[in-house]
């Protein structure tokens, strides 16, 4: 992430107004917004002109003139301004659109940046739902909120000139009526706001809970909880229900009062008019133009009113997807010079090293002191809740100690470019996780520009060949959602295949052998060991005869090392150690 400016965890933007934020987006797109909107401006034009042309039909009728010359303009400027509105319409609807890709680009380029500790508070649904409908709902903001307002802007100012030429005593009288409605108005657009965050807000802790039940599947339909599952999802559903029930209870009275102004203004000016007429001092013609002039304010204070409802949906929506935005982002690194991947192995020492998940957590790293020489074989043993998936976690820098020191080549893993301390490791997870997608994706994911040969042998190493001839496609494969269509063995093989196609200079191996038969488990104790000898391994083991030839054994115990040294001299030298082999029958 260089030249990101949100380490600290304010955005370039942090200070900014939301109007100015929402006005952000807009600026790329500023041409075509402008082009569009002169089109409806033009479409605009042409409907004011519609009333006018109206009184010169009546006036001819009652003249008994041709009224074939009013007509024709009149049907004239009902087809263009037609056909213009339409241009207008679509070209706002695709610079929408084009507004909502960039900005879910945006949005997601920024999630895959954050740190993982932030990133193990947020909620799967909840940051779905942010990517998906609320940037939907910027979009409406920045095209129906904000250009159709501008539109509606120039009509009703139109509107208002051309009532002022018919009558300005009925003028005032309309303006007394709006003005005093609209300020009505103008109280209700914060609550819709507020009522639009909360209901964006419950959405999203929607698609959390729903999101949850997906990803256990299997253990829901197991436990046989279907139904509980049901109504938690039904719970969170009636919820943002009700959240948007106060949305549209809110929307609807600040809709109504368009419908409001526009009818009890017509009763006023019906009234006033009507007498004025009756007095001699306004003609029919003028009062019928005057009071579909009037009736021509229904549709842009309308737009105004709904410009105002999308501006406040918006600017909930923008709060939500800045909260993301504004996190800070993974720091880079000070771009030492340190190699690449595929280079020399390298080594790792943690001197002192402390390290808690919060501050008001209990360490879970206290102190933690061990060395790794380059290239060989060092595994990493104790009961659980020692901290030994936590080594890999501060290695791979997902998380940031807060004590100590920890190099790998020599180099603080802090000095390091972040991009550059990744590629020079790789790294297998203990739940092995393979994404969607076919079985060739999968492999290839760390390492996209590896050959058809370094492919070949790593299906050899890891005995996945005979998978490959078994599937019907071959790697071309489709594996299924989370590599379903795997068993847990394959997806472990195929979780170490994509680490050795990376060519790391440091493996991290978390319980790479925990789901494989002892066939396999066997192969694969004699890969590790034959990675050895190109390159630095590091294993976290539970099953100790994966480890028995390792190099060295470094034993924890919470949250510290207590000893280190090889299997037969820890069988000798440390109880902890002597314990868990004779639990698993490797020493009597």
């Amino acid at each position: 992430m260089s030249g990101d400016n949100r380490e600290t965890g304010q955005g370039a933007d942090g200070e900014k107004s939301p109007v100015r934020l929402l006005l952000a987006y807009i600026r790329p797109h500023r041409k075509i917004l402008f082009a569009g909107g002169l089109l409806g401006l033009v479409g605009s034009a042409a409907g004011l002109a519609m009333p006018l042309l109206a009184k010169y039909v009546v006036d001819a009728f009652g003249a008994e003139r041709s009224m074939a010359g009013p007509l024709v303009a009149l049907t004239i400027a009902v087809v263009v301004g037609a056909v213009v509105s339409a241009g207008g319409t679509y070209l706002m609807e695709r610079t929408g659109e084009g507004i909502v890709l960039s900005a879910r680009r945006r949005l997601v380029a920024r999630m895959l940046r954050l740190k993982v500790a932030d990133v193990d508070r947020l909620k799967p649904g909840d940051l779905l739902s942010r990517v998906t409908g609320d940037t939907t709902l910027l979009r409406s903001v920045l095209t129906n909120g904000i250009v159709d307002s501008i539109g509606a802007v120039f009509m009703l100012v139109g509107a208002i000139v051309m009532m002022a030429l018919m009558d300005g005593v009925l003028l005032l009288v309309t303006l007394l009526v709006v003005v005093v409605i609209g300020g009505m108005t103008g109280l209700i657009m914060p609550r819709i706001q507020k009522a639009q965050h909360q209901a964006q807000e419950a959405v999203g802790e929607m698609g959390a809970v729903l999101d949850r039940a997906l990803q256990a599947y299997r253990t829901v339909k197991a436990s046989g909880a279907e139904e509980r599952e049901v109504e938690v999802v039904g719970a969170a559903a009636v919820q943002a229900r009700d959240r948007g029930l106060q949305v549209a209870g809110w929307t609807s009275l600040a809709g109504v009062s368009t419908w409001m102004a526009v009818q009890i203004a017509f009763l006023c000016v019906l009234a006033v008019g009507g007498a004025r007429v009756a007095s001699g001092a306004l003609e029919v013609s003028a009062l019928i133009a005057f009071l579909l002039y009037l009736f021509y304010l229904v549709a842009p204070i309308g737009q105004l009113v709904e410009g105002a409802v999308q501006l406040q949906n918006g600017l909930a929506a923008l709060k939500r997807i800045r909260e993301i935005e504004d996190l800070p982002g993974e720091p880079d690194g000070q771009a030492v010079a340190v190699g690449q991947a595929g280079g020399d192995p390298v080594g790792l020492r943690f001197e002192d090293v402390v390290f808690r998940y919060g501050e008001d957590r209990a360490a879970v790293h206290d102190g933690v002191s061990f060395e790794v020489p380059p290239g060989g074989l060092t595994a990493l043993v104790g009961p659980s809740g020692a901290g030994k998936s936590t080594v890999f976690a501060l290695i791979e820098r997902f998380y940031e100690h807060q004590e100590g020191l920890i190099t790998v080549g020599g180099v603080d893993i802090r000095d390091w470019r972040l991009a550059d301390l990744r590629a020079a490791l790789g790294y297998v997870e203990q739940d092995a996780p393979v994404l969607a997608g076919t079985l060739r994706e999968n492999l290839l994911f760390a390492a996209p520009e590896a050959t058809e040969e370094d492919l070949r042998g790593a299906l050899t190493r890891t005995r996945l060949d005979d998978l490959v001839a078994r599937l019907p496609e071959g790697l071309e494969t489709p594996v299924g959602h989370r590599g379903v269509l795997l068993s847990g063995g394959e997806r472990q093989r195929v979780a170490i295949a994509r680490a050795l196609l990376r060519k790391p200079r440091l493996l991290l191996l978390d319980e790479a052998t925990s789901q494989l038969d002892a066939v396999n488990e066997l192969r694969l104790r004699e890969v590790i060991a034959e990675v050895a000898t190109e390159t630095t391994v590091l294993v976290i083991a539970h099953r100790l005869s994966t480890v028995t030839n390792a190099d060295r054994i470094v034993v924890m115990e919470s949250g510290g090392v207590r000893a280190v040294g090889t299997h037969a001299e820890l069988v000798g030298s440390d109880d902890l150690y002597r314990e868990l082999a004779a639990t698993q029958f490797l020493v009597s």
